[in-house]
């Protein structure tokens, strides 16, 4: 009598409990006959290779051969997540509890993407501090001096000493590679704080990001975010900023009323875009005057409470069938144009005087790197022990 065939290796669907039985009889002709009690399709089998998990000596069965003869029967292919098991009894009481397991995957997995979201004020403060301001390395004034807008005093607060623009650039300027110096000069001849972005309750924070992208690359200093949701969480792209919210003036504010009545102490006129009968064409503006441009919400657009607190409507004229534009490509037509339209009337889109310029070189010098700052503290501690 010839030995009976080895036991069949299986794979086992997560999803199904089969129970496999076999018979074998010998006859004259070496014909064997198994008989498979299923408890569902044998779609669910996979005849593979696949080694049981368990201290079996490999076998090799890629299918079974009475199977293979049977005329007109065909195993069709099923592409369903598979998973070994060592036993039948084992996929049967994993499966009892896989429902169970899922659920705290699950919520696992929630927790982790609620832990990754960030407000928009945890995206823009870096610091441990709890203001914005913490981006900000020199003192900043409170109050404007006149009625031009310049945010920084010319002191740095280094323990208890200050020190000047000037000594913050001696301290830091050995540590800079000249290419970088140059690049930071450059900047800071095309800043200007005469017109301002304003992005008020934008759900989508590739949107922001884009924004910040867009300011700083067409030397707009100052943004502005109005949050009116201050449940509203929100993801950090710094693929898309590329990181251009560390080079911006952010200020974060929870209401448009607070940020419009701040805006106007420093001398703004405040222009809301709209599509509406008394919205003005922004080729009809004069941006050599100090602007604050407010963009809305994706799908809502302005809140009607910024719209009856603005100065004036503006709008992008609009040539084909859609009536908007995506409020980052807006954004960035605005500030553009705004550029292109200050250039031609000015001579120029930067427009700090010679003392700003110097503070807000002394300002990226301490923002380009945490070195930078502990350098400046050393010049300072060097300063106090020699007076």
């Amino acid at each position: 009598m010839s030995p009976p065939p080895p036991p069949i290796g299986i794979r086992l669907s997560s999803h199904s409990a089969v129970i496999l039985t076999a018979e074998t009889t010998h006859s004259n002709t070496d014909m064997s006959a198994c008989k498979f009690l299923l408890r569902y399709s044998l779609s669910c089998l996979d005849f593979s290779t696949t080694r049981v998990a368990t201290c079996t000596p490999p076998l090799h069965f890629p299918r079974h051969r009475l199977l293979s003869q049977s005329p007109g029967f065909k195993l069709k292919t099923y592409r369903h997540s598979s998973r070994s098991y060592g036993s039948i009894q084992a996929s049967v009481s994993i499966e009892s509890t896989e429902d169970s397991c899922t659920c705290v995957e699950e919520e696992e997995e929630e927790e982790e993407e609620d832990s990754k979201r960030i407000s928009v004020r945890d995206l823009l403060r870096r610091n441990t501090n709890d203001d914005v301001t913490s981006f900000m390395k020199m003192e900043r004034r409170t109050e404007p001096q006149s009625n031009r807008w310049f945010p920084y005093l010319d002191k740095f607060k280094t323990g208890n000493t200050y020190l000047s623009s000037g000594e913050v650039l001696d301290a830091v300027d050995p540590s800079l590679m000249e290419l970088r110096k140059e690049r930071f000069m450059n900047v800071v001849n095309n800043r200007t704080y005469s017109v301002c972005m304003v992005v008020e309750g934008l759900s989508d924070p590739g949107n922001v990001s884009a924004v910040f992208r867009s300011a700083d690359a067409l030397g707009f200093q100052s943004v502005h975010v109005v949050s009116l949701d201050s449940r509203k969480r929100y993801r950090e792209h710094r693929h898309i900023s590329m990181g251009a919210e560390k080079w911006l003036d952010i200020e974060l504010w929870d209401s448009a009323e607070e940020c419009f009545q701040v805006l106007r102490s420093r001398g703004y006129r405040i222009a809301t875009t709209h599509v509406g009968i008394e919205a003005v064409s922004i080729y009809d503006m004069d941006w050599s005057c100090p602007t604050a441009i407010v963009v809305g919400n994706e799908g809502r657009g302005i809140s009607e409470e910024a719209l009856k607190m603005s100065d004036m409507h503006c709008s992008i004229p609009m040539k084909g069938m859609v009536d908007s534009f995506n409020v980052s490509v807006a954004s960035g037509i605005l500030m553009h144009h705004a550029v292109c339209d200050r250039t031609s009337r000015l001579g120029g889109h930067g427009d700090l005087t010679s003392e700003e310029k110097q503070i807000l070189l002394a300002e990226f010098s301490l923002r380009h790197s945490r070195s930078s700052m502990s350098i400046a503290h050393e010049y300072a501690k060097r300063k106090v022990k020699s007076v």
